[in-house]
């Protein structure tokens, strides 16, 4: 396929085949969901029958590609020690959901650590993201939109924490453009834009990202706040969109929405991101 495989963030309602319905009543082709109260501490379970239904769902409808996110709880910087374990421990119990529903990641936000603190808050972030790969689901690490102690917000800071984390090929990157926005990458520009994803394609950040988050920006460039908006009704655009959804980075792989509303909201976002993308 010549664009992104583009789809959205879904709600499964304790029931993870159930999201497999809510995809497909987007009309999305591909998915991300929660595996776990995303504002809450809780461990996640599931039975063994329930990750069958999942998987053999996901098979019927022809096995897009499916995610997991992390709860947003999760600060795999933390200088807090405690909050760093009950951190990776968490992400640690999603992943291994994860792992068992047979999913192509589970995302992970890169974290934040203490005022001038840099350089250990990605040690640490590399650490814990070596140590929940080890469940068996690769971990996504998502670039957060910037701030105080933030571990990586740009491609630049990427960079630093996949080698923070030894190289690990267990590991990828996730792009929210919202976030990579906020933190002051200039999407906003169409030929900026471009320029700006170029590194995605060279070493030693090609092959390593696995999914990107297409959200609108409420807020201005560098305003280090994550406020979706819908595509095209945000401070990024609809060219910038057309122009980031066709660089060669991006076309391979999938593309997921995350921005605020009901069903109907969500088929628009996909069917205006698909215009956009060449379909």
């Amino acid at each position: 396929m010549s664009r992104p495989l583009i789809g959205a963030h879904v709600p499964a309602r304790g029931r993870p085949a159930r999201a497999v319905d809510e995809a497909e009543a987007r009309g999305a082709e591909a998915f991300q969901i929660f595996v776990s109260n995303p504002r809450a501490w809780a461990l996640p379970r599931i039975s063994r029958g329930a990750a069958q239904e999942f998987r053999e769902r996901r098979e019927a409808a022809g096995s897009p590609p499916a995610f997991a996110h992390a709860s947003y709880l999760v600060n795999i910087a933390s200088p807090n020690p405690q909050f760093w374990r009950r951190s990776v421990e968490l992400a640690m119990g999603e992943a291994r959901v994860a792992a068992a529903l047979a999913l192509d990641g589970l995302v992970v936000h890169a974290g934040a650590g203490g005022p001038g603190e840099r350089a250990a808050a990605v040690a640490r972030a590399g650490a814990a993201a070596t140590a929940i790969a080890e469940m068996g689901a690769p971990v996504l690490l998502e670039l957060t939109a910037g701030g105080s102690g933030t571990v990586a917000s740009t491609l630049t800071e990427a960079v630093d924490l996949l080698e923070a984390a030894g190289g690990d090929p267990r590991l990828g990157i996730v792009v929210d453009t919202c976030h990579l926005f906020a933190a002051g990458t200039p999407l906003d520009d169409p030929r900026q834009a471009r320029v700006a994803l170029d590194p995605l394609d060279a070493p030693p950040l090609s092959g390593r990202l696995r999914l990107v988050h297409a959200n609108d920006a409420r807020d201005p460039r560098g305003s280090r706040r994550d406020r979706h908006e819908h595509v095209g009704e945000g401070h990024i655009g609809e060219e910038s969109f057309r122009t980031i959804l066709t660089h060669e980075a991006v076309r391979r792989v999938p593309v997921i929405i995350e921005t605020p509303g009901k069903v109907e909201e969500d088929r628009r976002n996909i069917a205006l991101l698909r215009r956009l993308a060449g379909d």
